[in-house]
C-alpha cells in the first residue's frame, strides 16, 4: 500500500457548522471533508467519504454472499411500464421522480427494484429446480422527500442495499427470511450499533411479516415502543385489541348541553364537570370523543374528508395515520374546507349528523351519511362518550357507540403512550427513538402476480413465486457510525470503517522529524496498514485538530520526543496516549490496530 500525503489529500476541513446542520453526523462529515451539498437532499461524495462507505458496503457483501446471495446491479433510470403494471406509478404519488426521454416515454428514477428483479427472474428461470435464490444490490435510489433532513440520514439520493428471495412456496420463504435475519443481525453486529429489531408496516410494497432494525438514536425521527416482556414494535405497527362491547341499557337517552366557548377538550371537561358532573368520579379528557377531520387524497388525485373519533386524552399520531391510509395522503383541514362542509361546526364535530343515528335529535334532524367516520379501536360497542353535536356551542353526553351513532369502520392511528400495555400482555410500553437501518419482510405473490413470475413445480404445473425483500440503508449507516461515535472534537471511527488506520503526524520542522515520520510511515504501510502522513506546512495544533475532527482511530506523533529516540501514540477514542521508542513503534502501531 502506498502512503497518503495529507498535503496532496483531497479534503479541506472547515472550522464552523454547515447552516443547515440538524444532526451531529450532518455537522462532523461536513466539517471534516466526507461530504459536501449539492442541493437539499443531495450530496457528493469525497475521498475520505467513499473510503469509510467502501467499508460499510465490504462487510454488508461478506454478509451476504455468506448466506448465498449473489449480486446483481439495476439501473437507476427505469421505465414505466413495470412500475404501472404493479400500480406503483400512482402509489408513490409525489415522492417519485417521473421525467419523459426525448421521445416522450416515461421513466422515473428508481426508489425501489422490486419489478426489475422480478423481471430479471421471470426472463431467465422457469423451473423449481432454479430456486431458491437470492439476488442483491448496492445501488442509489431517488425519493423526492418533502422534508430532506440530517444530511445523508434523509436525503433524496441514497444508497440502499436491496435483496430479494425468490421461493417455490412459503416454507421456503420463511427460512429465506430467517436467514437473512441473521445475516442482519451479524451486519449490525459488526457495525457496532446499538439496534432494537421491532416490528413494522411493510407500507407501499406490501407482504407481511414485516420487521425493522432499528438504531437506538435521538436523533432518529421514528418512535418505538418496548415492553419488559420482550415486545418491541414500531410506533405504526403498534396494534391495538378492539374493545369489548359493553352492557349501556342503562345508560340514559343523550342530551344535548350548551357549552359557549367549550372548542377545546379541557373547556369540555370543565363544563361538563359542573353542567353534568359523574357520580363515580370527576370527568377525565378520556371520558370526551374527539373528532379529527382531515381531507385525503388518493394517488389518482381525488379528495375526499375523513373523520377520526378518539378518546380525547389522546391525539392522532400523523405517522401512525400516513402508515394507515398509503398510499393516499392526508392534510389538516384548512378554512376553505370547512367552508366546503358546514356539516363539520369546527370545535363541535361530533359522530351525530355524520352518521346514521338513533333517536338523537340536534335542532330536531338526525344525521345523514355526509363524511366517511372512523373511529379509535377502545371506542367500542356501549361505551359512553361527550362529544360534539355538530353545533356551535353544543355538545352531547350520554352518547352510547352503536345506540346513537354507528362508525363507518375503525381506524388504530391515536397516539401510543408510555405505560400504555403492550398488545401482547407482556408489561407495559416505554418509548424511545430509533432510525430506521433495515427493514426485512415477506413480499408474498403481489409483484410475481402482477408480472407473472411463474416456474414449473414438481408436477409440472405453474405457480407463482413467493418473494422476500430485505433493505439496508449503506448511506445512512455511514451517518449512523459517525452519530454513535463522535464527541465533541469530531468523528471518531472504529477501526474496521475508518478511512485509514494511522495518521502520522510530523510536528516539527527539522530534517530529522522528515525522515523519522516518512520512514514510520513506508514501514506502516509495508506491513499492511492504511496510512496518511500530514506533511502540511501548518501549525502541530491544526494537525492535532485534524487528526480528531477526520476521526483517524490511531495518530502517531513525531516531534521533540524524537530527539529522545521516541514518538507518541494516540488512540482516538480512547484519548490514551503512550511514548514508545522509534524502533518499536512499528510493532507498538499494528499491534493496536489489529488487536
Amino acid at each position: 500500500m502506498s502512503v497518503i500525503r495529507m498535503s496532496e489529500l483531497f479534503v479541506r476541513t472547515l472550522r464552523q457548522d454547515p447552516a443547515d446542520a440538524e444532526a451531529s453526523s450532518h455537522r462532523w462529515l461536513t466539517r471534516a471533508g466526507y461530504i459536501r451539498r449539492v442541493a437539499p437532499g443531495v450530496y457528493s461524495w469525497l475521498p475520505l467519504g467513499l473510503r469509510v462507505l467502501a467499508k460499510v458496503e465490504a462487510i454488508i457483501r461478506q454478509e451476504m454472499e455468506a448466506i448465498g446471495a449473489q449480486e446483481v446491479r439495476f439501473p437507476a433510470l427505469l421505465p414505466r411500464e413495470p412500475y404501472e403494471a404493479t400500480g406503483r406509478w400512482s402509489d408513490y404519488g409525489p415522492n417519485l421522480f417521473r421525467l419523459q426521454d426525448r421521445k416522450g416515454g416515461d421513466y422515473l428514477l428508481g426508489p425501489t427494484h422490486e419489478e426489475m428483479f422480478t423481471l430479471l427472474v421471470k426472463d431467465l428461470y422457469s423451473s423449481y429446480k432454479d430456486l431458491p435464490l437470492t439476488l442483491y444490490q448496492i445501488q442509489t435510489k431517488y425519493r423526492d422527500e418533502a422534508r430532506p433532513r440530517a444530511g445523508i440520514l434523509r436525503g433524496r439520493e441514497f444508497i440502499m442495499k436491496d435483496s430479494y428471495s425468490f421461493d417455490l412456496d412459503q416454507a421456503g420463504l420463511r427460512d429465506s427470511y430467517q436467514r437473512h435475519r441473521q445475516a442482519y443481525v451479524r451486519i449490525f453486529d459488526r457495525l457496532g450499533f446499538d439496534y432494537v429489531v421491532v416490528q413494522a408496516m411493510s407500507g407501499a410494497m406490501g407482504g407481511s411479516a414485516s420487521e425493522e432494525f432499528l438504531v437506538v438514536s435521538e436523533a432518529g425521527e421514528d418512535s418505538f415502543v418496548r415492553s419488559p416482556g420482550g415486545y418491541a414494535a414500531n410506533v405504526e405497527a403498534v396494534r391495538v385489541p378492539p374493545a369489548e362491547a359493553v352492557d349501556a341499557s342503562q345508560v340514559p337517552p343523550a342530551s344535548a348541553i350548551l357549552t359557549p366557548g367549550a372548542a377545546t377538550i379541557d373547556a369540555l371537561v370543565e363544563v361538563c364537570q359542573r353542567v353534568a358532573p359523574r357520580s363515580d368520579r370527576p370527568w377525565d379528557g378520556a371520558d370526551t370523543l374527539k373528532n379529527v377531520v382531515f381531507q385525503v387524497t388518493e394517488p389518482d388525485g381525488r379528495r375526499q374528508p375523513l373523520v377520526i373519533g378518539l378518546p380525547g386524552d389522546r391525539e392522532v399520531d400523523l405517522k401512525r395515520l400516513e402508515a394507515a391510509l398509503a398510499p393516499a395522503e392526508a392534510t389538516a383541514f384548512d378554512e376553505a374546507d370547512f367552508a366546503a362542509h358546514p356539516e363539520l361546526v369546527k370545535g363541535y364535530i361530533g359522530p351525530v349528523r355524520l352518521t346514521e343515528t338513533g333517536p338523537v335529535a340536534v335542532l330536531g334532524q338526525t344525521g345523514t351519511a355526509r363524511v366517511r367516520y372512523l373511529v379509535d379501536p377502545r371506542v367500542g360497542p356501549g361505551s359512553v362518550w361527550a362529544s360534539g353535536a355538530n353545533q356551535a356551542d353544543q355538545h352531547l353526553v350520554d352518547l352510547v357507540a352503536g345506540r346513537d351513532f354507528e362508525p363507518d369502520g375503525l381506524i388504530d392511528v391515536a397516539e401510543v403512550k408510555a405505560g400504555d400495555p403492550a398488545p401482547d400482555g407482556s408489561g407495559p410500553l416505554s418509548l424511545a427513538r430509533g432510525v430506521e437501518m433495515g427493514h426485512i419482510f415477506q413480499l408474498g405473490r403481489k409483484y410475481a402476480e402482477a408480472l407473472g413470475l411463474k416456474v414449473l413445480d414438481r408436477d409440472g404445473k405453474l405457480a407463482t413465486v413467493t418473494m422476500g425483500s430485505y433493505g439496508i440503508g449503506v448511506s445512512r449507516a455511514v451517518a449512523m457510525v459517525a452519530e454513535a461515535t463522535c464527541d465533541e472534537h469530531g468523528l471518531a471511527w472504529p477501526r474496521e470503517l475508518a478511512p485509514y488506520d494511522v495518521v502520522i503526524v510530523l510536528a516539527g520542522k527539522e530534517e530529522a522529524m522528515r525522515q523519522a515520520a516518512q520512514a514510520l510511515a513506508d514501514q506502516l504501510s509495508e506491513a499492511g496498514l492504511e496510512v496518511v502522513l500530514d506533511d502540511r506546512a501548518v501549525s502541530p495544533g491544526v494537525k492535532f485538530a485534524d487528526s480528531e475532527l477526520i476521526g483517524f482511530p490511531t495518530s502517531v506523533v513525531v516531534g521533540r520526543s524524537l530527539a529522545d529516540g521516541s514518538v507518541e501514540i494516540r488512540d482516538r477514542a480512547s484519548g490514551q496516549r503512550q511514548s514508545v521508542r522509534l524502533e518499536q513503534a512499528v510493532g507498538s502501531i499494528v499491534e493496536a490496530v489489529r488487536g
